[in-house]
């Protein structure tokens, strides 16, 4: 819906190269970084197959909150899943900067906006960017994990397009859950959310839309 064959995705914090498959898949150029060598590995490995339309997919290891090697307005939309802070900590601990090893909610925030920000940076006005993310829980008490990213997201200038909310029921960590949810009587998370957000085109009059931003 948000590319055509040939344009360029980006996903900056690519795991084991779900988006750079599917942007082969159909005919899209793609660049995939992780933080993580292990992933950037992973996702390699997952694109040793031949597709027709020919595409170009790379993948290397790098930090989101750094694009430095991308120009500004360069890409075409971004894809990406982070990491919902520590709750499975991906280098436990081994990878300086791993935002999978954040357990502060406030810091965890920060990092993200920086991640924002790049993204907002490189690309095109008018563009997309989508962001898969999840709540959790501390304790007994809910952590909107999701719409505190998605508040930093419209920080950096993304105006909010859609909220597409994932229904799941079958995640691996949900059996670790289900024995606290009836002690604690509480319900177990079963949804994430996909937030697509519009990088603004140059020119464009926000008034109609200032109201979204306003929180």
């Amino acid at each position: 819906m948000y590319s055509e064959r040939g344009e360029v995705i980006l996903d900056p914090m690519v795991g084991a190269g779900t988006t750079l498959i599917e942007a082969k898949l159909l005919g899209r150029d793609a660049i995939g970084l992780d933080i993580n060598p292990e992933a950037v590995e992973l996702a390699k490995k997952a694109l040793e197959f031949r597709h027709r339309p020919v595409s170009r997919q790379e993948v290397k290891v790098g930090d989101a909150r750094d694009l430095s090697f991308l120009a500004d307005d360069s890409i075409d939309l971004v894809l990406t899943h982070p990491p919902y802070m520590n709750i499975i900590r991906y280098s436990e601990g081994k990878i300086a900067g791993d935002l999978s090893n954040i357990g502060s909610l406030p810091r965890f925030c920060d990092e993200i906006e920086g991640v924002g920000r790049e993204v907002y940076r490189v690309l095109r006005p008018n563009r997309h960017c989508a962001i898969l993310m999840g709540d959790t829980r501390r304790g007994r008490h809910y952590v909107p994990l999701a719409f505190n990213v998605m508040l930093r997201f419209q920080n950096v200038g993304f105006i909010l397009k859609e909220d597409i909310i994932k229904v799941q029921h079958n995640c691996s960590a949900t059996e670790r859950w289900r024995w606290k949810a009836k002690r604690d009587k509480f319900y177990l998370i079963m949804h994430e959310h996909l937030f697509v957000f519009r990088k603004p085109g140059r020119g464009e009059d926000l008034t109609r839309v200032r109201w979204s931003r306003s929180l």
